[in-house]
């Protein structure tokens, strides 16, 4: 349960979840965003209008499924890492998962990287496809999933042996 672990559970998830149909016509941002606080920055930097707040300010966005097209302005503007865009149009097996990605080093186009589940733990070795570099310093990794584990994977893990420290 999100209030006693922090960590939303599928419940919460499908709570927040475009339509079935949507999700199989190309790229929609999930907005994982759980809890009522004052934010609206996804709201201010969609381009489509396809995120709204309401009335009041701490109230948690609302995605209009139907102007979303998944571009991922909104992704890259929110504080809390909560937005994530996901293709189940990607392929015939797998999705494409953008997710944000603030740490270094950044991984590479075609390497294989640990894909995490909200918990934190490995599911899967994942394909990078694109590392979208973004003015505001947030990349965008995009990810090959396996379409089962579209809506499991919300992170990565670079292998220590593929990381360099000075």
């Amino acid at each position: 349960m999100l209030e006693q672990t922090g960590i939303p559970t599928m419940s919460d998830v499908n709570a927040v979840l475009p339509s079935p149909v949507r999700l199989t016509q190309g790229p929609i941002a999930i907005l994982e965003c759980f809890q009522n606080i004052p934010c609206n920055p996804c709201a201010d930097a969609c381009p489509q209008g396809a995120i709204s707040i309401g009335n009041d300010i701490n109230q948690r966005p609302i995605l209009d499924e139907t102007k979303c097209n998944g571009c991922g302005v909104c992704l890259t503007s929110c504080p809390g890492i909560a937005i994530f865009v996901v293709d189940y149009a990607f392929s015939e097996s797998h999705a494409m998962v953008k997710l944000p990605y603030e740490y270094s080093p950044l991984p590479e186009n075609g390497q294989i990287v640990n894909a995490l589940n909200r918990q934190g733990e490995t599911v899967a070795g994942v394909q990078v496809k694109r590392v979208q570099l973004n003015k505001n310093k947030t990349a965008v990794v995009w990810l090959a999933v396996p379409k089962a584990l579209a809506m499991v994977v919300r992170g990565i893990a670079i292998a220590k042996e593929d990381c360099q420290y000075e």
